[in-house]
């Protein structure tokens, strides 16, 4: 009996030894880890805090470029649309202050904007597309030619092309005055535009967006803002549609454009419209409109330069 509990006295001080050995193990190891732990912790916040005074840097220079662009801007596109009216055209989401700076910077160029048609988000609901159409069809002026393609979008872009821009070739307007009101009046009361007073139609059109649409729908957003653009590049003398660099990416209306050849070979966009510098190549971009020109600017990864007439570096 007494052999017996030797035995297990010494076993229980076997386990306790193994316990005491792992629990003193673990500590020592624990200690070690934390403290590799605290060293990378500090290394990684040098290495924040460098990047953060970097961005701080770049930020710094970016603004300075700003201003000297925003500067200049004046002086580069002074002339470049002498005599030629641009009608503007806006989407919810587009920042009032860029579209400001747009309207001075044209009138700057010499040209003179007609008016504003701010489209509303029912225009690019996916829900209300049926209804936008059946306005659209019921629109039409008497004599204008619609294009086949059912799609709400590019169905939107003929009729308000055909009220609001000029005959790219007479420079005269494709509608009536009566014909031009009736649909203004049509899309204001369907909620799906509003419309400045006293707009009238312009030789070229500038389309303003934000950035790329989100939630539910939102490539189809996307889509029928890019076909609207589209549409209403080929009824009047040029089109360029502009928006900030989300606006370039895949559901964003400039970035559904780029994906479509068949649409950048006439219409132009600019994907920097938030920045002074973008803001002079959106006029620069309308001037190469009017001559027959085209092209992706901007500095996404999906334009081809910074402005027309200027290479994309490393080219």
């Amino acid at each position: 009996m007494i052999s017996l509990r030797y035995h297990i006295v010494s076993i229980a001080a076997v386990f306790l030894a193994l316990a005491v050995g792992v629990v003193l193990g673990s500590t020592a190891l624990n200690g070690a880890l934390l403290s590799g732990l605290s060293d990378e912790k500090g290394k990684l916040a040098t290495q924040v805090s460098d990047l953060e005074a970097q961005r701080n840097e770049l930020n710094a220079r970016l603004a300075d470029a700003d201003a000297f662009a925003g500067s200049l801007g004046p002086k580069v596109v002074a002339g470049a649309l002498d005599r030629r009216s641009v009608v503007l055209v806006t989407t919810q989401d587009a920042n009032p202050a860029d579209r400001d700076a747009l309207r001075q910077l044209i009138e700057q160029s010499g040209a003179r904007v007609s008016g504003e048609l701010q489209l509303t988000d029912s225009f690019t609901d996916p829900a209300k597309a049926d209804q936008l159409r059946q306005i659209v069809t019921r629109l039409q002026p008497a004599g204008s030619t619609f294009p086949t393609a059912g799609d709400p979008g590019t169905l939107a872009g003929a009729l308000v092309g055909s009220v609001l821009l000029l005959n790219k070739d007479t420079a005269q307007p494709q509608s009536t005055t009566d014909e031009m009101s009736a649909a203004i009046a049509g899309l204001q009361d369907g909620g799906f535009a509003n419309a400045s007073p006293g707009i009238g139609p312009g030789q070229l059109a500038l389309v303003l967006t934000g950035g790329q649409a989100t939630g539910d729908g939102a490539g189809d957003r996307a889509a029928t803002l890019a076909r609207f653009t589209t549409q209403l590049d080929r009824s009047g003398a040029g089109t360029v549609l502009a928006g900030d660099p989300a606006s370039a990416e895949g559901t964003g209306a400039i970035g559904f454009v780029r994906a479509d050849t068949s649409a950048t070979s006439i219409l132009s966009t600019v994907d920097n419209a938030n920045t002074a510098a973008g803001r002079v190549s959106t006029v620069l971009a309308l001037k190469e409109q009017l001559d027959g020109g085209t092209g992706r600017y901007g500095i996404a990864g999906n334009a081809q330069s910074p402005a027309p007439g200027v290479a994309q570096p490393g080219s």
